[in-house]
């Protein structure tokens, strides 16, 4: 082949090597919340697998988009989480220390995110991820949508008198100050009774005598009708004693919601938003 042809050949090639970019970054995500960031902002071809409750929800606000991908096993160790090639491994910092010490040997980077409460952390971790993997423009696209219907729900709830709420669980914990709870009550005009009046911090020990005082307008539950969401609570102590359970004042949200530590919690705000204050949507 003469050489100027070969060098031709050779330069067509390089140049489409160029526009395609380098090889994505491929990714496996160990944690429900990290699937929904990873979903958001990854490139086609970056997703390599997601947690094992991706495809679930109950937990999961990506459920259906999830079906498009492999799935990690349940407790699965460092073997079945490389099997999948990553480059990089997303984790919390509730995932188990020791299948991150096991990955990290192997000499897999691991990404941790450990900081989730508020929508800002879920923005600062959505620009985090996309630096990572080249795609900071899709982390913006999605922080401008999320902003642009946190403001449009905030003008709606202007002058509004915060509506007391608590999220009632079957451990007999309650979220305080510094939860996702908090947040979403933040941003939906509710008050946050564990908070303000139990002086609760974190999901901290209900103080069940204490509650019985509380002006408790709605409790919030997960579920697809009112007998459903307050079935585990109609029998228990102290939450069968109270007015708003009785008289079944509930708020109703996807299960997956009270669980979010994603920028996908904005769904949460809106539901929890139009219950409470129906006069504002009309």
């Amino acid at each position: 082949m003469p050489i100027l042809k070969r060098a031709a050949i050779l330069l067509v090639g390089f140049a489409a090597a160029l526009r395609a970019g380098p090889a994505p970054i491929r990714v496996v995500s160990q944690t429900v919340g990290t699937d929904e960031l990873l979903l958001a902002v990854a490139a086609p071809g970056q997703v390599a697998a997601l947690s094992h409750l991706a495809r679930d929800p109950e937990f999961s606000a990506v459920a259906e988009e999830a079906k498009a991908y492999p799935q990690l096993q349940l407790n699965g160790d460092a073997e079945s989480v490389i099997k999948f090639g990553p480059a990089l491994v997303l984790c919390a910092d509730y995932s188990r220390p020791e299948l991150v010490a096991q990955l990290r040997r192997a000499g897999v980077q691991v990404m941790i995110f450990d900081h989730y409460s508020t929508i800002e952390d879920a923005y600062a971790n959505l620009r985090m991820l996309a630096r990572s993997l080249g795609t900071g423009g899709r982390a913006e696209s999605v922080v401008a949508d999320c902003r642009a219907r946190v403001l449009a729900l905030k003008k709606r709830l202007e002058g509004v008198t915060p509506v007391g709420v608590i999220a009632p669980s079957t451990y007999s914990l309650l979220p305080g100050a510094g939860t996702t709870f908090q947040d979403l009550c933040d941003h939906s005009g509710a008050e946050n009774l564990a908070a303000t009046l139990g002086h609760l911090v974190g999901n901290a020990p209900q103080p069940s005598e204490q509650m019985l005082v509380w002006p408790v307008d709605f409790v919030v539950v997960a579920g697809t009708t009112p007998a459903k969401g307050l079935a585990p609570y109609l029998d228990t102590p102290p939450y069968e004693y109270m007015a708003a359970v009785r008289d079944r004042h509930v708020v109703l949200v996807p299960a997956w919601v009270l669980g979010c530590v994603s920028h996908r919690r904005v769904l949460g705000y809106e539901i929890l938003a139009r219950t409470l204050h129906p006069e504002a949507f009309r």
